[in-house]
């Protein structure tokens, strides 16, 4: 689970071109919205796309569990491993 932790990570990273920023930098259980990572609802739409190429999975648009799975790096790991 910690590799796929750190794949998140890097997408996060690369697909929000976050330069200053490091996998190590991101806290597994903060959140990536608001108060922690500070990203926004563009961001979550790149994200999504940029985690659904690489690891095949899906959001639902309409779904209001996606805030419950961008909620933090391990949120996501858990739906990740989960839907692969």
């Amino acid at each position: 689970m910690d590799e796929l932790k750190n794949e998140i990570k890097e997408v996060i990273i690369s697909s929000l071109q976050l330069e200053d920023i490091e996998p190590a930098d991101i806290v597994d259980e903060d959140p990536l919205f608001g108060d922690g990572l500070g990203l926004d609802s563009i961001d979550a739409l790149e994200l999504g796309v940029a985690l659904k190429k690489k690891f095949g999975i899906k959001f639902s648009g309409e779904s209001t569990e996606n805030k419950k799975y961008f909620a933090s790096v391990n949120a996501l790991a858990e739906y990740i491993s989960e839907n692969k």
